[in-house]
This record gives structure tokens, sequence and C-alpha cells, in this order.
């Protein structure tokens, strides 16, 4: 006997609605717009996954530059000075504490002044 797709068809559909809530227009309720509105937001969203990581980095590095220029240093030379310090703090932790601890962030910059000075 021929069966027939109904109840799969329903739920495929119900499923593809259910993920396009929220949209407006056809991009809600037409199932070719839903579908091609679906596999572009997925699209963006791999994509967007690393740029986030890349504005982050950013951002960071602008709040560094930020702080080490109000204690009369550079970025990039403040960069070096931790290197040759062996000073391992990764940017993220870097920003939080220049923003956060002040008087912290002012011994990292002495440490790093010393470390190029020697």
């Amino acid at each position: 006997m021929r069966t027939t797709k109904g109840a799969a068809r329903a739920k495929a559909k119900r499923k593809l609605f259910k993920r396009a809530k929220g949209y407006r227009g056809g991009r809600r309720n037409m199932l070719r717009t839903v579908k091609e509105t679906l596999i572009r937001a997925g699209v963006f969203a791999f994509r967007d996954r690393r740029v986030k990581k890349r504005e982050f980095r950013r951002l960071w590095i602008t709040r560094i530059n930020a702080a080490c220029r109000m204690r009369g240093i550079s970025y990039s030379v403040f960069i070096n000075g931790l290197n040759k310090a062996g000073i391992e703090l990764n940017r993220k932790s870097l920003a939080e504490i220049a923003v956060c601890d002040p008087a912290g962030f002012d011994s990292i910059v002495e440490s790093a002044k010393e470390a190029l000075a020697a």
C-alpha cells in the first residue's frame, strides 16, 4: 500500500517555522522563504562566531593601548616588555586588569619598563 508523507512533512515544516519565529513577513510564514532565510542565518552565524573572536581581541588591544598611553608607553613597546619580562598574561586579562585594577596594571607596566631597560 502506498503511504503519504503527510505527518513527516508537517513535522518538518513545523520545525522550520519554529526556528523562523520572530522573523518579519514572509520570512516567518512562507516555506520557501523560511528555508532560504534559515540557510542565510546559519551562514552568518557560522561566520560571526569567528568574527566575534576578532572583534573582542581588537577591543582588548584598544583598552590596553589606552591604559598604556596614560602611563607613557605604547602598546607595542609594552607587549615587547612583557615578553622580555616573561609575564604571560593574555590580552583579555590584561584589559580586565587595566579597567578594574589600575594599581595592579601600574605594577605590570613598571615590570615591562624594567625588562626593557635591562
